[in-house]
């Protein structure tokens, strides 16, 4: 329950769960209870961004309705590795302005999160938590070792320890051995486990709605021979809360001086409101009062950029540099920033770039983005000496990374949106080769401008990810995202651009795939020769069923009509689903 952990010498158990398993991404299961307000399919969904449909379905409940409280509930997510660590990605927007890191993980996330991995996932300092703010989230979850495996194990459920849990009730309840539950945790079938920690459950098929359980209010006490332990342990844990209790109050009375303190020195924003969040310089026509992005000094970049040398150029227009300790990828910007802004300053999700800074100086802006040390998807296909480009997996995970991004703004935010500009050049990887989405300068609200047509005309680099609704009628709801996406896994699977030039004519991608009248006869002539996979012994062992499904999902996402692609959330699964089957 840490907030100060630390993995500069390796995994820490107060951050999550350590990337030993034998996928970098696969299906897992988050048990969560109903408390008010998250005591609706829709409210728990939505801060665990899970699929409500799967919600439904695999806990056998209504869409509608309050659920009874305590009710436990399965939460399927997608479990990716990120550096160390596997997470399940999701975020919140602070409601209170009481709320801390601590709070957040252990109260409203019941212990799915931990505090240290809060802290270290946020740009924010933990006295500047604000209303509004919105966080990334990381969940704790894990995929199953090569041993697991082997021994039948396909899906880790990740469930919070309460009052008089033990390694052998919390086994009983999933029809799994005491055994197999404390090995997957490195415990011992005896050992005390602490509530509001979390344990792994391991298991050979998808948990069932009939072994979740409605937790009684009350400590439950075991008389037996551990009782002493018990005894011993609820103590700890009475002493240790009525400390953390005292460090809460203390820290809030220290927030609000800090704030009050704020306050006094900005004096009052227009119409009487007190601009307590940002510097007194903060454009508030482009970031806005109650946002924590920040602000930077000209001064500042100049010298990250030195003075914006062509030796610190990534690319057209921009630079990387270091600012205030950290590498950041800054963006010279001649347009109006204020929308591009004002959308990242709304969003937070794992698979999205994240904008930590914005400047204004003359007629110029700037935009300070987080820095992907593998550049863009487009360029890192397309690099002679790329091992990692040879590995099916690696780009199925890219995939997977791209769907969950589109997924966050099609079904997670409020109003939805339209990204309205996905190509291959718009998504960065990091140095995990985990994968983001950038470039929301055509960024759109679904709700509103859903149907509407758009008056943006095609851009050179948007040719052959365009739908056919869009070009025909400017048309831009999610769909158009879907039928780009179907461009990019194209490309990734192909190892081609979006363009490709053939008898001195470009043609594009797609049109020459699906123009394939027998695709699966022709599907090893359509896949990268570097996505080979060969045995041990020497021979390509057969890929044909792997890449005709992820073909198909292509073609699916191609559709002419838009009401026939698959949704975001229907990707994911999807991808997910052939990820488990791949090989390597």
């Amino acid at each position: 329950m840490s907030c100060k952990g630390t993995n500069e010498t390796g995994t820490s158990a107060s951050f999550l769960y350590s990337c030993n398993g034998e996928k970098f991404s696969c299906r897992a299961f988050l048990i969560f209870r109903s408390l008010s307000p998250y005591n609706s399919v829709s409210s728990i969904s939505k801060i665990l961004s899970s699929d409500p449909d799967e919600i439904v379905h695999i806990n056998n409940i209504s869409r509608s309705g309050i659920l009874d409280q305590n009710q436990e509930l399965i939460v399927p997510v997608n479990c990716s590795c990120s550096g160390q660590y596997y997470q399940a990605d999701t975020s919140y927007v602070i409601s209170s302005k009481y709320d801390t890191y601590f709070l957040i993980a252990n109260n409203t996330y019941q212990g799915l999160s931990t505090c240290s991995a809060l802290v270290h996932e946020n740009i924010y300092n933990a006295l500047d938590l604000v209303p509004g703010l919105n966080l990334r989230v990381p969940l704790r979850c894990a995929c199953p070792t090569r041993d697991q495996s082997r021994n039948g194990v396909k899906y880790l459920v990740t469930h919070l320890v309460t009052w008089g849990d033990n390694v052998s009730t919390i086994s009983a309840q999933f029809s799994v051995s005491s055994q197999s539950t404390a090995y997957a945790n490195g415990l011992s079938e005896n050992s005390v486990l602490s509530p509001f920690t979390t344990i792994l459950i391991p298991l050979p098929k998808e948990p069932l709605s009939s072994q979740t359980r409605t937790i009684k209010s009350a400590p439950i006490f075991y008389p037996s021979k551990h009782k002493i332990s018990y005894i011993s342990l609820f103590v700890g844990v009475g002493i240790g809360f009525s400390l953390a209790v005292l460090c809460i109050i203390l820290f809030i009375v220290l927030k609000l001086k800090k704030e009050n303190e704020r306050c006094e020195v900005l004096g009052k924003g227009r119409e009487g409101k007190q601009k307590c969040n940002l510097p007194e310089h903060v454009l508030e026509s482009i970031v806005g009062e109650d946002q924590m992005i920040k602000v930077h000094e000209f001064e500042e970049l100049v010298a990250a950029t030195e003075n914006f040398s062509s030796r610190k150029r990534l690319g057209n227009c921009v630079y990387k540099g270091v600012l205030r300790g950290k590498l950041l990828a800054i963006k010279e910007m001649r347009t109006d920033i204020s929308k591009e802004v004002k959308f990242h300053a709304y969003i937070n999700h794992f698979n999205l770039i994240s904008l930590t800074g914005v400047c204004k100086h003359n007629q110029l802006s700037y935009l300070v983005f987080e820095f992907m040390e593998n550049g863009s998807l487009k360029e890192w296909l397309y690099k002679d000496d790329n091992p990692e480009a040879h590995s099916w997996n690696c780009r199925i995970r890219i995939a997977l990374d791209v769907a969950d991004g589109l997924d966050y703004i099609h079904n997670f935010t409020a109003p939805a949106y339209v990204h309205n500009n996905i190509c291959s050049s718009s998504i960065l990887l990091n140095r995990d080769l985990r994968a983001k989405i950038s470039n929301f300068s055509l960024a759109r609200s679904a709700d509103s401008e859903g149907n509407a047509s758009s008056s943006i005309k095609p851009v050179e680099e948007r040719n052959g990810y365009l739908a056919p609704e869009y070009l025909e009628a400017g048309q831009v709801t999610p769909n158009i995202d879907i039928y780009a996406f179907g461009i990019v896994l194209l490309e990734i699977i192909t190892g081609e651009g979006a363009v490709l030039e053939q008898d001195g004519k470009e043609v594009f991608l797609s049109e020459t795939v699906l123009g394939i009248m027998d695709i699966e006869s022709k599907i090893q002539e359509i896949a990268d020769p570097r996505l080979q996979v060969k045995h041990p012994l020497g021979y390509i062992i057969e890929q044909t069923d792997l890449m005709l499904r992820l073909v198909k999902l292509c073609v699916a996402c191609l559709a002419i009509e838009p009401e026939k692609r698959p949704s975001a959330a229907e990707i994911v699964t999807s991808l997910i689903k052939i990820q488990s089957d791949v090989q390597n």
